[in-house]
């Protein structure tokens, strides 16, 4: 009878488990659509200039003619937090895709030549990881003129590293797979190995790593941009919004501070809460634990 009595708390206590991811799912996705639309339909149908100042209105707090308020030189601040998100999104976007593709390719290359070829990759992955991701990316931005593809680069070429290591982890599992060494016993090339079975099985986990990396990067352009490092000041990325809006934070005036930051943080939440449903699709083992 105890057992029965412990069997059926442990599968009501399942049902509740796969509520709640039911749940964070259904919330993650709504965020994600939320931030989708607004950066595709609000630009076109809302016919004002989010560079137009009108200094009669600066620093209005937020009210119907204005939901989010107005910065310090009277532009809507509601419209400026979308035009910002579209390109801090479109540097993530971008930067995570291209980072990915490399530290991809870098860790395939690794894992599936092994010997002294892998040693020599990876002390170069170990060495290049020992400098801080900002400090890296602080120096290439400083080699070019302030822009959205200097941010772009800069990015990619400081955030490969980790997908590196994950893909060579993966490759080194699939390499001791049966139908691997069947592949190979049969005269398979390894050029052959590594396109037909290897990097097919590592292209979950690199998705995976790339949606991750998004919402990193976009933080890692506000950190740039913030700094008066990434993105000139007149283009309006949530970075710059945020560091425009520090005299005003001073003063008392929270809003131009606030609502940036919101939609930095949301849409990080959301992908990390979709990225939590891919992670556990992928993983057999956690997925069962999930249906018990």
């Amino acid at each position: 009878m105890a057992d029965v009595t412990a069997v059926q708390a442990w599968r009501s206590h399942g049902a509740t488990r796969r509520s709640t991811h039911t749940l964070h799912l259904r919330v993650s996705a709504a965020l994600i659509a939320v931030t989708v639309l607004a950066v595709l339909l609000v630009p076109p149908l809302v016919r004002l200039d989010q560079q137009a100042v009108d200094l009669a209105a600066k620093l209005l707090p937020p009210s119907w003619a204005h939901p989010f308020g107005t910065d310090d030189l009277g532009r809507d601040l509601l419209l400026r937090c979308v035009y910002g998100l579209r390109v801090s999104l479109l540097v993530g976007v971008v930067a995570a895709f291209t980072a990915t593709l490399i530290g991809t390719a870098v860790g395939a290359t690794a894992g599936a030549l092994g010997g002294w070829a892998d040693r020599t990759v990876m002390r170069l992955v170990d060495t290049l990881s020992s400098v801080p991701h900002l400090l890296l990316g602080i120096f290439v931005v400083a080699m070019f003129r302030p822009g959205v593809w200097p941010v772009v680069i800069s990015v990619a070429l400081t955030h490969w590293l980790s997908t590196a290591r994950i893909v060579r982890a993966e490759v080194l599992s699939l390499r001791s797979r049966p139908h691997i060494d069947a592949a190979v016993s049969g005269g398979a090339s390894r050029w052959r190995v590594t396109v037909r079975h290897l990097l097919p099985g590592v292209l979950p986990q690199a998705g995976l790593a790339a949606v991750l990396m998004v919402p990193h990067a976009m933080w890692h352009e506000s950190a740039l941009s913030f700094l008066g490092l990434g993105l000139p000041t007149h283009t309006a990325s949530l970075g710059t919004l945020i560091q425009g809006a520090r005299g005003s934070l001073l003063a008392g005036q929270w809003w131009p501070t606030l609502f940036p930051g919101l939609f930095l943080i949301i849409p990080t939440l959301a992908v990390a809460g979709l990225a939590g449903v891919w992670r556990e699709r992928i993983n057999p083992r956690r997925r069962s634990e999930l249906m018990l």
